[in-house]
């Protein structure tokens, strides 16, 4: 990806922004503070620390300005706040809050109107990128709650309803060898734990060209693939235990048939439509049905620079590998973006009908623990 012009990341930063308060604008107070999750933020407080890591690493820390609130670290620092405290935090009010991200976002902008160092140009991109997930994952918190989908435009992203997948069907073989996987220094910007290509040795595999879609994984759930412990891993058997999952988590039964809810609305099952809102146990679960195989990353990686995975943008796809540092990883200044999640969590590929576009790259690295099923996840498969 070339780097971005002064122009352009101007634009990017008022865009990010104005998509921010889209995603929140028809929210009432009591939504802004929601239920207390394990896997959503309270978005009143999610906001406020969007604009507090855009003033920290732009404006504090390529600037070297001082803090625009004294209480923002006490109140937004997401790697010293533990999560169940920030629905108890004395957090500015709703004007505030607004107020703050638009100070925030216009002394940004004012600092690109002329020349840029190479430093700050990087801060403002991992400023705008950091908002960018932040925004998708505002999409997860509404979809969780069941709040009506966002109206912030008329194009399927950002309305958050996908659009129906490919018709391609079967597989495309590729060859093995050896493959660099990861990105290369002449990119503009990417992520620590992309850094940097290496040579991997890859067996001669066949992927499909199309992720697995509603209908196929109805399949699985029709032929109670929930309950027959065949098909789990040890650990996915104990979490679908513990979860009484018995289908996807946004689905229901009417009659013979199944419904999944977007937002606030019931819809039927789209055939191409890529299944999405399912975890890594229930992705490997459904492998093992099919007599398939979730794609490593570096499988992943090598099918997406050829070409030849069609569908992709309509849910992040997961993968079978850990995510882990390549050899010589060294943290980036964000030190806590990747560090902290090594091993635990497990690599997904590719991007969501909610990730903006200007994230998208095939060597980004998007990374969950395998319990979470409100992510915009689904899978493509391998031939075994």
């Amino acid at each position: 990806m070339p780097a971005a012009t002064v122009q352009e990341l101007g634009q990017w930063v008022a865009d990010a922004r104005a998509r921010t308060l889209g995603l929140i604008a028809d929210l009432d107070d009591a939504q802004l503070v929601g239920p207390r999750l394990a896997i959503v933020n309270p978005l009143g407080w999610e906001s406020g620390h969007i604009g507090w890591f855009q003033e920290k690493w732009v404006l504090r820390h390529a600037l070297g300005r001082a803090p625009l609130e004294a209480s923002g670290d006490a109140l937004y620092d997401s790697s010293a706040i533990p999560h169940d405290t920030r629905w108890e935090l004395p957090l500015p009010s709703r004007a505030e809050t607004l107020a703050y991200l638009a100070t925030v976002r216009d002394q940004v902008l004012a600092a690109l109107a002329g020349p840029i160092s190479d430093e700050l140009r990087y801060f403002v991109t991992l400023s705008v990128f950091h908002e960018d997930m932040h925004d998708e994952a505002f999409l997860y918190t509404r979809q969780t709650h069941g709040w009506p989908g966002p109206k912030t435009g008329n194009s399927p992203l950002e309305r958050g309803i996908p659009r129906s997948g490919p018709a391609s069907s079967g597989d495309v073989e590729l060859g093995g060898g050896t493959f660099e996987l990861g990105a290369q220094p002449t990119e503009a910007f990417v992520f620590d734990n992309e850094k940097w290509a290496h040579p991997v040795e890859l067996a001669p595999f066949a992927i499909a060209r199309a992720p697995v879609s509603e209908r196929e994984f109805a399949r699985f759930v029709d032929e109670r693939g929930y309950e027959r412990r065949e098909w789990w891993s040890e650990e996915g058997w104990r979490w679908r235990t513990e979860a009484r999952a018995l289908h996807p988590i946004y689905w229901r039964q009417v009659g013979a048939s199944w419904q999944r809810r977007a937002f606030d609305q019931w819809l039927e099952l789209d055939p191409r439509r890529a299944i999405v809102h399912v975890n890594h146990f229930e992705a490997e679960a459904y492998c093992r049905f099919a007599k398939r195989r979730l794609p490593t990353e570096a499988e992943w990686e090598r099918a997406a620079k050829a070409g030849v995975l069609d569908g992709r943008g309509q849910a992040w796809e997961w993968t079978a590998s850990r995510f882990s540092p390549y050899p010589g990883f060294v943290p980036d200044p964000y030190k806590e973006y990747s560090m902290p999640w090594f091993q635990t969590h497990y690599v997904l590929r590719g991007s969501a009908f909610g990730t903006q576009p200007r994230l998208v790259r095939d060597t980004w690295r998007n990374f969950y623990l395998p319990d979470r099923r409100d992510v915009l996840a689904g899978l493509r498969t391998c031939a075994r």
